[in-house]
C-alpha cells in the first residue's frame, strides 16, 4: 500500500485525445491525480464538475488535475465535452495505473463483492512525492479536501 512520503510510481497513458501524459511531465509542479469508477455516473460528475468548479484555486496554488478510469479514450472525450472539462482524463483500460496507485480492488456495493476502481486522489509534490491520499472522497466537496 502506497503512503504519504512514498515516491509515486510512474506512469504513462493515454488521454481523452489518444495523447501520452507521463508523471515526468509534471516535475516541477504539483499533481492531483484522482481515480474515479466510470464517466457519466452521479458521483463521477459531482467530483469531476467540483472540481472543474474550483479549477483556478487549483492552477492559482499550483497544482495540474489528471483523472483516471477504466474508460475509453472515446468515453473521456465525451464526459469531457458535456460537463466542460478544464483538465485531461487518462483511459487506464488494461488497469496498469490503477493497480500501481491500488485503486483497484475488492469493493462492496448492495451486499454484493467484486473488483473495482477504489475512488481516492493523490497529491504528489514537485519532487514526485505522495504529499496526501485522500481514501473518504466526498464527490460534491472534494477540491475543499483537497485545499484544506
Amino acid at each position: 500500500m502506497l503512503k504519504v512520503g512514498d515516491k509515486a510510481p510512474d506512469f504513462v497513458g493515454k488521454n481523452q485525445d489518444g495523447e501520452e501524459i507521463s508523471l515526468e511531465q509534471f516535475k516541477g509542479k504539483k499533481l492531483v491525480l484522482y481515480f474515479y469508477p466510470k464517466d457519466n455516473t452521479p458521483g463521477c460528475t459531482a467530483e469531476a464538475c467540483d472540481l472543474r468548479d474550483n479549477y483556478e484555486r487549483f492552477l492559482s496554488a499550483g497544482y495540474k488535475i489528471v483523472g483516471v478510469s477504466k474508460d475509453s479514450e472515446k468515453s473521456h472525450k465525451k464526459f469531457i465535452e458535456k460537463h466542460n472539462l478544464p483538465f485531461p482524463l487518462i483511459a487506464d483500460t488494461e488497469l496498469v495505473i490503477l493497480k500501481a496507485y491500488d485503486a483497484w480492488g475488492r469493493k462492496k456495493f448492495m451486499g454484493r463483492e467484486f473488483d473495482g476502481i477504489i475512488r481516492k486522489t493523490f497529491v504528489i509534490d514537485q519532487e514526485g512525492v505522495i504529499a496526501d491520499i485522500i481514501e473518504k472522497v466526498k464527490t460534491k466537496e472534494h477540491s475543499a479536501q483537497i485545499l484544506k
